[in-house]
């Protein structure tokens, strides 16, 4: 049976998007407290390697809605990646077997500031449908909205809150107060129908510092040689102890800043197996998190090779 091809995504490197995940109908993508936090957990991982900054969010039980800045990343590559692992983990836990999400994700490019704040009360009115929460959304747990006004701290550690709110008041209590306002606006369901999902060309540019993914292979192996103090040319060696972490190092710098696929990355370390791509990056994550040597390694590589 013949089948029209997919559209190729409309996507920037430099965009804001408004993105919306949802499950196939007959599963709830979140079936319990649990599985929303290990959703948002999967962000925070995926944002150590690709930088790309959460403006605001929501999760309901079969959707969610994110504001995300990819910062010159691929917005595709982010989203494929923490949806693939949550459906791994989500198919083993409840032992099912198949798709969990409905087709890609849907995404919207952000076209001015006016749309930016808008979009982020549509995503935090989310909750407004359950009755619980009707008058009061800000009392829902997985959502951005009660780091927003103040009522709790961001404990997942992925929100860039202050980039909507300073266009509020630069005081923090006033800009809690207008946003508020625009909450009780934003429940129009004209404002609703402009918030619909068409995908556009239009870029939205503010004065956000982009990262650009244009480092070589050869940036990623000479910073971390130097780092670590392991000959470039070992980097090249597997199956030798020697060289693990700063094998892993690289690989968490080539996927997050080379804009690689991952076959690139394992031509550049020796033609290594997808797997083992895979295996270094979670390492490179670990050792990001546990060694204060390494803690900052992806900042100071932006910074030594910024243009």
């Amino acid at each position: 049976m013949f089948s029209l091809p997919r559209c190729a995504r409309i996507k920037s490197s430099n965009s804001i998007f408004h993105i919306m995940v949802r499950s196939i109908s007959e599963v709830m993508l979140f079936k319990t407290a649990f599985d929303k936090k290990q959703y948002l957990d999967f962000i925070k991982s995926y944002q150590k390697i690709y930088n790309f900054k959460v403006y605001a969010y929501c999760l309901m039980s079969n959707h969610g809605h994110f504001l995300i800045d990819s910062n010159g990343a691929d917005i595709s590559k982010i989203m494929h990646s923490i949806n693939l692992k949550y459906a791994k983990n989500f198919n083993k836990r409840y032992k099912r077997h198949g798709h969990l999400f409905q087709d890609r994700f849907k995404s919207k490019i952000i076209t001015s500031d006016q749309y930016l704040i808008t979009v982020s009360a549509y995503i935090h009115n989310n909750p407004i449908d359950i009755k619980k929460y009707r008058k009061h959304p800000e009392k829902y747990e997985f959502s951005s909205l009660p780091v927003y006004l103040g009522l709790k701290k961001d404990s997942f550690q992925i929100l860039d809150e202050d980039f909507i709110m300073q266009l509020f008041n630069h005081d923090v209590n006033k800009a809690r107060n207008n946003y508020k306002s625009l909450m009780n606006m934003c429940t129009d369901e004209n404002v609703i129908k402009e918030i619909e999902f068409n995908e556009e060309k239009t870029i939205y540019k503010s004065e956000r510092k982009i990262i650009i993914r244009n480092f070589s292979s050869d940036d990623i192996m000479d910073f971390v040689s130097a780092k670590t103090g392991v000959d470039k040319f070992k980097l090249y060696i597997k199956n030798s102890h020697s060289n693990t972490k700063a094998r892993a190092l690289c690989v968490l710098l080539m996927r997050g800043l080379c804009n690689f696929k991952c076959s690139d990355i394992c031509k550049s370390l020796g033609n290594i197996t997808q797997s083992r791509v895979s295996s270094l990056c979670s390492m490179g994550i670990n050792i990001i998190d546990t060694d204060p040597q390494f803690k900052n390694i992806i900042n100071n590589f932006i910074l030594t090779y910024k243009v």
